[in-house]
């Protein structure tokens, strides 16, 4: 497994997480009682699902060598294991920030010009 995962963030949301060193997650995040991570080979299949259609996004890359026993992998419907983290994301966490938008096909365009994920 990778050293890192992803999370999509509301830039708004981002910024409130930030100015209080925590993030608590999105309001699904929140109902699920976890905050939805993926792995990089998981991200493109989540931007396309789940933010196709959405600007003012950041992401956040997690350094999971850091997560301790709050991270779990576990099967999502489809069977995939997929990085949960249980508990409050304290910012500190996230080792790099890119801001994007998901087009209406569901790709990823960041700010710099980068089209889709590598």
């Amino acid at each position: 497994m990778s050293d890192f995962a992803y999370k999509l963030v509301d830039l708004a949301e981002w910024k409130a997480a930030l100015a209080k060193a925590s993030y608590a997650g999105s309001a699904l995040d929140l109902k699920d009682g976890y905050i939805h991570l993926s792995s990089g080979a998981q991200l493109a299949e989540t931007a396309r699902r789940h933010y196709a259609g959405r600007s003012d996004l950041v992401l956040v890359a997690v350094d999971l060598r850091r997560t301790g026993d709050a991270l779990k992998w576990e099967p999502s419907r489809g069977g995939d294991l997929f990085p949960h983290f249980y508990g409050p994301l304290t910012t500190d966490l996230a080792s790099d920030e890119r801001r994007l938008s998901v087009d209406a096909q569901g790709v990823m365009r960041f700010e710099d010009g980068t089209v889709g994920w590598p």
